[in-house]
């Protein structure tokens, strides 16, 4: 790997960086590169998106597209190529929450209000049961990955800290603690 200190010396363009990342593979360079655009990235997301939350987690999804997609593409124009990945990512992001099911709200069919506190109530606690049993069902390290992201929220890098694991190793165990949670959570009910 090229030490940082000979990045900053070699390659200053965003055109440089790009061909020593191409070169190389060194994705210290690719980091200073993305670097100068996460505002952009960001900003791009949050105004698709309209979540933080969400747009955060989408700059670091897209910066591991860009690690798979590089090699692959002629980039003549970083920053403008960036701005569209980006873009597109959200986008896809978007199309893909719209295959969501929703259902239309018929105020009739309500019962009274006295027993629908009670039965959110009573929906919520068996909510609680089935997800602490899907909880349990996880492996070790997603369990934890879950626990520390969602209950404790800290993130990516925090959980990278306090387990010693790598970035990528923990962004995978949550992304499949969630899913085998959803999982487990429709096969329960």
């Amino acid at each position: 790997m090229i030490p940082i200190k000979h990045i900053e010396k070699a390659a200053e363009t965003d055109a440089e960086l790009l061909l020593l990342f191409k070169d190389s593979g060194n994705q210290d360079v690719l980091a200073k590169l993305y670097l100068r655009y996460t505002d952009l990235v960001y900003g791009t997301c949050l105004k698709y998106l309209k979540d933080g939350e969400s747009a955060k987690d989408a700059v670091m999804n897209i910066y591991h597209e860009l690690v798979r997609k590089l090699p692959n593409h002629e980039v003549e124009n970083f920053k403008s190529w960036l701005y569209v990945l980006a873009k597109n990512h959200c986008l896809m992001q978007l199309r893909a929450a719209k295959k969501m099911v929703t259902v239309e709200f018929q105020p009739g069919l309500m019962q009274s209000e006295d027993f629908e506190h009670l039965d959110t109530v009573l929906e919520r606690e068996q909510d609680f049961k089935k997800l602490e049993y899907c909880m349990e069902q996880l492996p070790d390290e997603q369990k934890q990955g879950i626990q520390l992201f969602y209950l404790e929220n800290k993130c990516y890098n925090e959980i990278v800290e306090q387990t010693g694991m790598e970035w990528n190793k923990v962004r995978s165990l949550i992304q499949n603690g969630r899913r085998n949670l959803k999982i487990c959570m429709e096969k329960n009910g």
